[in-house]
């Protein structure tokens, strides 16, 4: 992944949209320890006026409720401060809103399903366990 991230990084750095930029976001998260900015590339879906963000890596612990995250959608920089969602009838049901908006989420999200398509619950459990999250962005109005 990190060779792919480095040209995602150009193409959703840049001041206008692009196709990728749909589906795709630049967040601009500032280490908790390093105080250094990344630009760490993820894969969004709009539920309503938040963005829902599978969070699967260790970018997620550098989150904080109370602190506001740049995040660049389609060429423009908004504020959005991130709520990690842990419980999980909620991480359920927002997967679920995520791959249905988004079938190939369901390549990098490693849960497994039941024979009706739901998510095992099993599964949902372990990986939750190991720290898996969805990430619910709440935009700033400005």
């Amino acid at each position: 992944m990190r060779a792919v991230n480095v040209p995602m990084r150009v193409v959703l750095g840049l001041p206008v949209a692009t196709p990728i930029g749909k589906r795709l976001m630049l967040a601009c998260i500032v280490g908790r320890r390093s105080g250094k900015t990344y630009h760490q590339p993820m894969s969004y879906v709009r539920d309503g006026t938040a963005l829902l963000t599978p969070g699967g890596g260790k970018w997620k612990l550098n989150l904080q409720d109370d602190k506001p995250v740049r995040l660049r959608i389609r060429g423009r920089d908004v504020s959005a401060r991130p709520e990690l969602v842990s419980d999980i009838d909620e991480v359920d049901r927002l997967l679920s809103v995520i791959v249905k908006a988004n079938p190939s989420a369901s390549s990098f999200v490693r849960v497994p399903k039941n024979p009706d398509g739901s998510f095992d619950r099993r599964g949902l459990q372990s990986a939750l366990d190991y720290g898996f999250r969805i990430v619910r962005w709440h935009l700033d109005k400005h």
